[in-house]
């Protein structure tokens, strides 16, 4: 038995290799620590050689997937704008796919970001709980009917298996491995010398809701419409209606590009507007409701706890920057 533990760093065309990078650089902080390479992290993908990933940049596998001994593999996130184009990657990566199926039991698989949608295809994820970012959870419920996604969570841990959300995901998924294998205590200590803090602390229901994120020119039309209308008013017809568009071809294209129906997509906008409020201000949330034009401040309540499973008091205290 041997007293280190190996780790596959997966690269493919089109992953982004920055978690990969910066996981690697926190493992190896963790060795310096310990006094001894308690992990041991290498390069590997479908055959050894340069990988064209995400950006222009391009990374040298040392090893063969399917060839190289390996106690965990890490899958990264790949670049994505909708749920269409996680399954056009899932398409051409059906012989990495067979290759992750094929890995023993024995063998960890962990993943973040858009990078759980490989392991779900593998079917390692059946029967399990995995995390999904929630603009692409309903197309992976579709998919993957088999795990048991969860929109709500931002890491789940389970035996062999590991999956978080975000391009930051990388992130949970080392300090439960640092915590588990050396302790909390190093983890602390290595992410206050790493690790800059994030701006924002955000709900996972929020990643990747805010206007600056949108890549769609639709997409970023309709959530600048909704943001500056009051909540009661928004309807999909009149929605529809202010983009020139009828409601079937704006709720298609709303699905196939934020991967979510129209009416459930701006009700999470306007969410968003309130979170914000909550954590940048000090306003009551009978104000908020108010200012963002809800029916009442109960209404506001009843529906932020659906989405996020907090009351805005719980998600004030909770993620406030004040």
């Amino acid at each position: 038995m041997t007293d280190f533990i190996r780790i596959g760093l997966l690269l493919y065309p089109g992953c982004m290799p920055a978690g990969l990078l910066a996981f690697a650089d926190l493992l190896h902080a963790a060795n310096r620590r310990l006094g001894r390479s308690r992990f041991q992290v290498r390069y590997v993908a479908l055959r050894a050689g340069p990988v064209d990933c995400t950006h222009g940049v391009t990374l040298a596998a040392t090893g063969a997937l399917g060839d190289t001994p390996l106690d965990a593999v890490l899958v990264p996130g790949f670049w994505a704008e909708s749920p269409a184009q996680v399954d056009e990657l899932l398409l051409t990566q059906t012989e990495l796919i067979a290759v992750l199926a094929s890995r023993g039991r024995r063998c960890g698989l962990w993943s973040y970001c858009t990078g759980v949608a490989l392991l779900a295809a593998s079917g390692r994820l059946d029967g399990q709980s995995a995390t999904v970012t929630w603009w692409l959870a309903e197309r992976m419920r579709q998919r993957f009917a088999k795990v048991h996604w969860q929109s709500e969570q931002s890491g789940v841990f389970n035996d062999r298996t590991a999956t978080a959300s975000g391009v930051n995901g990388y992130l949970p998924i080392a300090q439960h491995l640092i915590e588990q294998i050396v302790d909390a205590e190093t983890f602390r200590d290595l992410a206050r010398l790493m690790v800059l803090p994030r701006p924002a602390l955000a709900h996972p229901a929020f990643q990747g809701v805010s206007l600056m994120e949108q890549s769609s020119t639709l997409v970023r039309r309709l959530h600048a419409l909704v943001e500056g209308l009051p909540a009661e008013q928004i309807t999909v017809s009149m929605l529809a209606s202010r983009l020139g568009m009828t409601e079937r071809t704006l709720a298609r294209r709303v699905r196939d590009e934020a991967g979510q129906a129209v009416a459930a997509y701006a009700r999470r906008i306007k969410l968003n507007q309130a979170s914000e409020r909550l954590t940048l201000t000090s306003a009551p949330v009978t104000t908020i409701s108010l200012e963002l034009g809800f029916s009442s401040d109960s209404n506001l309540r009843r529906m932020f706890k659906a989405v996020t499973g907090l009351t805005p008091a719980e998600y004030r205290q909770r993620f406030s920057r004040l």
